[in-house]
């Protein structure tokens, strides 16, 4: 999917992809290997078509979401403060692009 958005950015000249991963992008869980395989993958794909698209005007980022959603407490990532921080990375002007951003909320461990 990655791959034909990006063709058709690269014909456009411009464009975004975000990919959406968990904690399990950054650490592995004990009897989680496949999800973690799947994530690491993902996260190492966004790296990887970030270096290689960003000097084409093409912005690839990676967010790692770690925590659950809902709306029930501020102890969860709401979904509109998710939205907000996929549409502030969007917004970001090319001299400063971030290619990863972390979102959890406050009582998450790390």
């Amino acid at each position: 999917m990655a791959q034909a958005a990006a063709k058709r950015m690269l014909a456009r000249g411009s464009g975004a992809i975000f990919f959406t991963g968990a904690s399990a992008s950054v650490k592995g869980y004990a009897q989680s290997a496949p999800f973690a395989m799947g994530k690491f993958a993902l996260r190492g794909l966004a790296q990887s078509m970030a270096r290689e698209l960003h000097p084409k005007n093409i912005h690839i980022a990676h967010f790692v979401i770690d925590g659950g959603i809902g709306t029930e407490s501020d102890a969860q990532l709401h979904p509109d403060e998710i939205a907000q921080n996929y549409l502030n990375v969007y917004r970001q002007k090319r001299s400063a692009w971030a290619w990863e951003m972390e979102l959890r909320p406050w009582v998450e461990k790390f």
